[in-house]
């Protein structure tokens, strides 16, 4: 039995697919050292020990649905959570994407900080109502100031007090633990040790125009280090597309497409930079990781990205492949001593913005928004 007293947080995420699993331990960490215990509760997904170790929360739960099942009004799904929420004396509720902060407000009486990872979250009419209607419990957190100025122009007059950004964040120490050698992660990855290694990380999808990181790559490549690669590690529904362009651009035999890489974080020290070319990135937890490999960053300046980077790497103009091929040709022209000055900016930069103690100290300093003492 729980005792009556005992402080409660309920975490409501859509899934653990992706970032989403952790993104549940994320916020789980937020409440490290405080009298709190946390519940998390996953809507889609089969029950898994792994995942619910991942959390590391006091208490997993698995509502079980598929994605295709939840779609729409589901009077099922708020039955149910309503009757978990009632198992214990919860104080508060935070909720991952737009459905399972919908289905909270219709199920619980609770505090609701709804915490929005993408853009257009609040386009649809149905939510901008959802939003007004519940507005009086319902607090938004943002992953980004781009995301959070994106839902204030769909949102309009949304209470400034309501509404606030709060960084993704890493577990520093964990993943610069888990980190491959330079050498293995280059023996893993199948690329010769003296080569000169430009690394992406993320879905072969349009939003992440790894176009232009191809042509990039192809403008800048008769400037670069003699033994250049371009590694691309991900998959998705552009694999066959880019690898056209590839050939069309005559850089496949420097271009390595690796598919899908279970934890292709812990491969980072592999590269020599690393480059997000998103032509609009709500956040970029992939340049979190790279900083904590100590790897010089190349981004585009759309989105939520030049948040993450500002002065602790270069940012090219967004879609235009000679702007990211100046910044290619930049970055394998750096000295020793260039290379040593922008880790430390990295380091300082993590420690102070995006490690797990930097969010909970930011979180605890807004006591309006959580409701909570």
């Amino acid at each position: 039995m729980t005792s009556s007293n005992e402080l409660r947080v309920l975490q409501f995420c859509y899934g653990y697919e992706g970032p989403y699993l952790d993104s549940a331990r994320q916020y789980a960490s937020l409440f490290t050292g405080t009298p709190y215990k946390v519940t998390t509760v996953f809507l889609t997904g089969r029950s898994n020990a792994a995942v619910a170790s991942a959390c590391n929360c006091d208490e997993v739960l698995f509502m079980e649905y598929s994605s295709r099942t939840v779609r729409g009004f589901k009077l099922k799904a708020i039955r149910e959570f309503r009757k978990i929420a009632a198992t214990r004396d919860f104080r508060l509720c935070i909720t991952h994407r737009t459905k399972p902060g919908y289905i909270a407000c219709m199920a619980t009486e609770l505090p609701i900080i709804s915490v929005h990872h993408t853009y257009g979250d609040f386009k649809r009419l149905s939510r901008k109502l959802y939003s007004r209607a519940f507005r009086h419990r319902l607090n938004l957190l943002a992953v980004s100031d781009s995301i959070k100025a994106d839902i204030l122009s769909s949102i309009p007059g949304w209470p400034e007090e309501r509404i606030h950004t709060l960084y993704n964040r890493i577990d520093v120490a964990a993943i610069k633990h888990a980190l491959y050698p330079r050498d293995d992660a280059r023996e893993r990855l199948g690329i010769a040790q003296d080569a000169w290694v430009v690394g992406h990380v993320g879905r072969l999808h349009p939003d992440k125009d790894q176009a232009t990181l191809l042509r990039g790559f192809a403008a800048a490549k008769p400037n670069l280090p003699l033994k250049s690669v371009l590694v691309m590690c991900g998959t998705g529904r552009l694999e066959h597309e880019l690898k056209g362009l590839a050939s069309q651009l005559n850089i496949s035999d420097q271009v390595i497409f690796t598919g899908q890489i279970h934890d292709a974080r812990r491969l980072f020290k592999a590269f020599d930079v690393f480059v997000l070319s998103s032509s609009r990135e709500p956040f970029g937890m992939v340049l979190l990781e790279a900083m904590a490999a100590g790897v010089p960053l190349i981004s585009s300046d759309g989105g939520g990205a030049p948040e993450v980077v500002d002065d602790c790497g270069q940012q090219f103009t967004a879609k235009d492949a000679l702007s990211l091929a100046a910044s290619m040709v930049t970055a394998s022209e750096y000295s020793q001593t260039e290379l040593e000055r922008l880790r430390a900016g990295m380091e300082q930069r993590l420690q102070q913005r995006f490690s797990d103690d930097a969010a909970r100290n930011r979180f605890w300093s807004l006591p309006a928004l959580l409701g909570v003492e």
